[in-house]
């Protein structure tokens, strides 16, 4: 006996028929015979049926074997496969040793699933990391040791992704952040300028310096009260003197290159800058008529020169999308403060604030005007037991007048960049706001940091920054399979100052949530969830008694889980 499948279609459908048939003989003649129509059968029942005929012995499988333990690995398989193809181990150290096989499985654990060393040593037993690095006897206190360890190979391994990543005469990037404290007791907290909304809050501050594409040179760490000009020439000197560079153009925000540090950087050899003017520079330019609306009727940017500018080229654009929305803001809400000031008004007429001095009244209004940050736009008459306000119209059509315009200023000639392509870079400083937004928020998490001592926070955060390369590479390999864009190549044609946008297949992408192909498109942390429920299996013969040799069996990857192993083959140095 066997089972016989047929298949016929019928009106672009499909129908399959699982039939139980018997062959005998008549003489010289082999017949068959139906014995039974399966097809009512779930699929495996069937497929249980043709293997018994078959001469197959089936066995219950909690008899076969059982599963002792199981433990996510496609994951970490994913993660370590990247990191062995940048050929990270021996970026951190050319030796083999435990602390480098801790410092790695640190890397792996920010990237898929960032938490205190503590915490890290806790989790990571879920997995098969520990395993695949040899580090399963490791606690906290190991980790703590290893990263005193990293923060003193630190230099050489900034050293070593510079020589890979940096060129002669390329751009080099770099910008300021901070991020808050949990406690009061490291030197670096300081209350500062707070770019995480926690005012009040102790914090560090830090610098990512990256090549043109975004991608983790050097990190240095800054008390957190260190204004972002002061940070500067430290990376131009590093990049110069540390790491060889000869040669390089220095791109920072209007913050970061101001008129003292360009008057530095002039003196020193080989270093070329592109920065942008302060608002107060823009309005100067404006109120002086070098920079005219009429200028833009037919182009967004154009070069200007001007003697408080010696030896630069100012590349001065506009746009009027920003323009809009500038506008659009600044009278909502300055509507949303008379609205909250005339309510005051209102009460001191009542009386409900008659008999208060000008003190009180000012602390109820000077509530409202902070709130919307509006007070450069209105005047105030406060007496006590009287208020009122109204709005200065020249000071806010001077501030219009600005809405939209913003100037490059750079040391190149037209030879080494033209006004777009001068834009374009300045522009690139975006890619360290999306590292930023990695590191801090939705991936690696460097925040709250819950170190104490001063070299524990500057290990923490290089060790963050190292997580990143290898997700920035990850990234960069599964492009095609993320809510990415992978056009990169039109970035250096579009328009300069219009709005950046996706392309057309980025945007189906975004809409149709599928690819081409009908697999499901993902976020960096759904593609590592994807591949964390490839699993390691630890089975044994219950047979065989307690003392039974175990076995690991691997869930076998769908296709889509073998497409994301593959693509992280393209990974090179």
């Amino acid at each position: 006996m066997h089972v016989v499948t047929t298949t016929r279609r019928y009106k672009n459908k499909v129908y399959q028929s699982h039939l139980l048939r018997r062959s005998y003989r008549e003489g010289k003649k082999v017949k068959s015979e139906t014995l039974g129509n399966l097809s009512h059968l779930p699929a495996q029942v069937i497929e249980l049926v043709r293997r018994c005929l078959k001469g197959e012995t089936m066995v219950p499988s909690a008899d076969a074997f059982e599963i002792i333990s199981s433990r996510h690995h496609g994951h970490v398989q994913a993660v370590l496969a990247a990191m062995k193809h940048l050929g990270l181990e021996e970026l951190i150290a050319s030796t083999r040793s435990r602390e480098r096989n801790l410092i790695s499985g640190m890397i792996a654990a920010r990237i898929l699933e960032p938490d205190s060393k503590l915490a890290t040593t806790r989790w990571w037993h879920t997995t098969t990391l520990p395993t695949e690095l040899g580090i399963a006897d490791a606690d906290e206190d190991d980790l703590y040791d290893a990263m005193d360890w990293l923060l003193k190979r630190q230099p050489h391994i900034e050293k070593k992704l510079a020589a890979r990543h940096l060129t002669e005469g390329g751009l080099v990037l770099f910008d300021l952040t901070s991020s808050y404290f949990e406690g009061v007791t490291c030197p670096l907290a300081a209350l500062g300028k707070s770019r995480d909304g926690k005012k009040g809050t102790l914090q560090v501050n830090w610098g990512l310096l990256t090549d043109e594409r975004g991608r983790p040179i050097a990190v240095s760490v800054f008390k957190g009260n260190t204004g972002d000009p002061k940070t500067l020439m430290p990376q131009v000197r590093k990049v110069k003197e540390d790491f060889g560079i000869k040669t390089m153009v220095m791109v920072g925000d209007r913050g970061m290159i101001t008129q003292t540090q360009i008057d530095e950087i002039k003196t020193i050899d080989g270093v070329g800058w592109i920065a942008a003017l302060k608002p107060a520079g823009i309005k100067k330019l404006v109120e002086g008529g070098t920079l005219q609306m009429e200028l833009f009727d037919k182009r967004n940017l154009f070069e200007i020169t001007h003697p408080d500018y010696p030896g630069e080229r100012l590349v001065a654009c506009l746009n009027p999308e920003l323009r809009k929305l500038r506008g659009h803001k600044r009278q909502s809400l300055i509507e949303a403060t008379k609205l909250e000031l005339k309510k005051i008004q209102t009460m001191v007429v009542q009386g409900k604030l008659k008999d208060k001095g000008a003190d009180e009244i000012g602390v109820a209004v000077g509530k409202v005007v902070n709130k919307y940050k509006m007070s450069k736009h209105i005047v105030l008459n406060i007496r006590d037991g009287f208020f009122d306000f109204h709005i200065d119209e020249k000071k806010v059509e001077a501030e219009t007048a600005l809405d939209g315009f913003y100037v490059i200023r750079t040391s190149l000639d037209r030879k080494q960049a033209s006004a777009e392509d001068a834009v374009r870079h300045y522009k690139k400083l975006t890619l360290i706001e999306q590292a930023y937004r990695s590191l801090k928020t939705i991936d690696l998490k460097i925040r709250p940091i819950r170190h104490r001592t001063e070299d524990r926070v500057r290990a923490h955060i290089f060790l963050c920054m190292l997580a990143y390369y290898v997700e920035w590479c990850m990234r960069e390999a599964w492009r095609s399979q993320l809510f990415c864009d992978e056009d990169q190549e039109a970035k250096k044609t579009r328009d300069a100052v219009a709005p950046a946008k996706r392309s057309e297949a980025a945007l189906g992408k975004v809409h149709s949530k599928v690819l081409a192909d009908g697999s499901t498109v993902h976020s960096f942390q759904t593609m590592l969830k994807l591949l964390s429920t490839v699993v390691r299996n630890r089975c044994r013969i219950p047979t065989d008694g307690p003392n039974a040799r175990t076995f690991d069996v691997l869930t076998t990857p769908s296709a889509e889980q073998q497409r994301a192993f593959k693509l992280l083959e393209i990974i090179e140095v």
